[in-house]
């Protein structure tokens, strides 16, 4: 196939446009544009072409016998690529909602409330991949991840789902060997971090500088803040995760940041979402605002 011999797609449209609706006016409405651009497209196609597609005698447009032989073809050809669209975009829409957050997220906020989604979206499928790592989302691949930052990050769209200080909390056994704010005595401790390299430990290597922690344990993400709880060693976390072992006396802050321009976003790619994303998004936004 030559595909330079072949005129514009966009008159091609315009045309296929006038020859199913009668009339430039309507011709326009059906593509979103005005009646003086299907006009030009119109002129546009006849000119590539060579041919009159168009018998302009009269006081309406009517289509000639070259013009409705064009149009029984692109009728043809707009309907299979209509068809092909829409089965991609089915198998698309389809497919599992794979999500990528950070262990701790996933078990201290996100899983507790996940029920009230898959009740509301009951037909929606979902993966929730709990890791650390910074991933790349793709059209087949890992549709959303929820990232601490400041957002703003290069390539994707991000919108903040809520903003929380770090702080450092342990059990109050161990918080008492310290006293309440000095960062440096902190070192002192045992630490517990989850495996990788996360926002909290990152965090770590930013505030405490070259006085690092003596000893660490790394456990899984889901069992960061049981392990907190236990006393078996203090960690940073996000304050909105352990508000209520702090209100309830289980863990006791350490130290919290002064300053928390960070927080957790919600990172798509640029365009428009696909309805079980575009749900879930707005589902996690009302969640954050409770």
């Amino acid at each position: 196939m030559d595909w330079r011999a072949l005129p514009p797609l966009s008159a091609l449209r315009a045309f296929a446009a006038f020859a199913q609706t009668g009339n430039v006016t309507a011709a326009g409405d059906a593509l979103g544009v005005s009646h003086a651009a299907i006009s030009q497209q119109l002129r546009t196609l006849e000119t590539h072409l060579d041919a009159a597609l168009l018998d302009r005698s009269g006081r309406a447009l009517r289509l000639t016998a070259r013009g409705e032989q064009l149009a029984q073809s692109l009728r043809g050809g707009f309907a299979l690529m209509a068809e092909g669209v829409a089965q991609i975009s089915a198998a698309r829409d389809d497919r599992p909602l794979h999500i990528s957050v950070t262990p701790t997220l996933a078990s201290s906020w996100l899983m507790p409330r996940l029920s009230r989604f898959r009740a509301a979206h009951p037909e929606v499928r979902l993966m929730i991949d709990p890791s650390p790592e910074v991933v790349t989302l793709s059209p087949d691949g890992i549709d959303m991840a929820i990232r601490y930052g400041r957002g703003g990050w290069p390539g994707v769209d991000s919108v903040l789902l809520w903003q929380s200080p770090m702080v450092v909390v342990g059990a109050p056994d161990l918080a008492a060997q310290v006293p309440q704010g000095d960062l440096p005595a902190l070192a002192g401790l045992p630490w517990i971090e989850e495996f990788g390299l996360s926002e909290t430990s990152r965090w770590r290597y930013r505030t405490l500088g070259d006085k690092q922690p003596v000893a660490t344990l790394e456990v899984p993400g889901n069992l960061l803040l049981d392990g907190a709880r236990d006393g078996q060693g203090i960690t940073a976390t996000a304050r909105r995760f352990v508000e209520r072992d702090i209100a309830a006396g289980r863990l006791v802050v350490l130290h919290e940041e002064a300053r928390h321009e960070s927080g957790y976003h919600i990172v798509t790619r640029p365009g428009v979402l696909r309805p079980p994303l575009k749900a879930f998004v707005a589902w996690l936004r009302r969640e954050a605002a409770a």
